[in-house]
């Protein structure tokens, strides 16, 4: 009796320490301001020490369309080796990213050494506006298109940008089937066609633009031969 009741009492001391903790789920999620990418000392300044740094500090701005800033990047120790880094990274960004190909004109970056680090002052002009970058939308499949469509239609909206995750061979023409049956279905046939605009223009696509007002965003680049019209 005696060794059941300290069994017992066992159990309960374990459900009030460290079991509770065991049991426990953790998770991280990633702040446009984490300490990996952002100075503490230095307000509003990013830092980078690495390519995919630099790649990622450039999509962070361009998310939160900021025209200019101030890199602090580190571990690099000659000018024409920061000068390479940046002139890929930018053009990764703008050319192959979807956000990046999408929503901007062109990138500039400019270095000074310092003592420890180099200082990057970024500059991006944008074909989009601030409005439009916030209303992209995320796809979990290629099946959630149509719902996103008719929404939008339902909501008055003459434009949609949807993010999506995977991009298959035959999804452009899964794309071009499902805005030729919405717009049979809402009568709109004869209405001016679609366009639909896939980013980045090469390698596959992780964004799409329909614009539903017959009306073509301006684009500029590979990305303006990357057009596909419904009738």
């Amino acid at each position: 009796m005696k060794l059941h009741r300290l069994l017992c009492l066992l159990c309960a001391c374990l459900t009030l320490t460290g079991c509770g903790a065991l049991l426990e789920r953790e998770y991280v999620t990633v702040e446009p301001h984490s300490s990996k990418f952002w100075e503490s000392e230095a307000a509003g300044t990013l830092r980078a020490e690495n390519y995919q740094d630099i790649v990622n500090d450039l999509l962070i701005l361009i998310g939160q369309h900021t025209e200019g800033a101030t890199v602090r990047l580190y571990n690099y120790e000659d000018d024409v080796t920061v000068a390479d880094a940046l002139e890929q990274a930018t053009t990764e960004v703008q050319q192959e990213t979807p956000m990046g190909a999408y929503a901007v004109e062109y990138i500039t970056a400019s270095s000074r050494a310092q003592r420890g680090y180099y200082e990057i002052s970024i500059q991006i002009s944008y074909r989009r506006t601030a409005e439009q970058i916030q209303a992209v939308v995320n796809a979990t499949s290629m099946e959630a298109l149509s719902s996103l469509l008719e929404t939008a239609l339902d909501e008055g909206r003459t434009e949609l940008a949807v993010r999506i995750g995977y991009w298959g061979e035959d999804d452009q023409a899964r794309v071009e089937e499902t805005v030729a049956q919405l717009r049979e279905e809402r009568g709109l046939t004869e209405t001016p066609p679609w366009t639909i605009s896939y980013y980045p223009a090469e390698g596959p696509v992780g964004l799409i633009e329909f614009v539903m007002g017959g009306q073509e965003l301006p684009a500029s680049g590979e990305n303006g031969e990357n057009l596909a019209e419904e009738s």
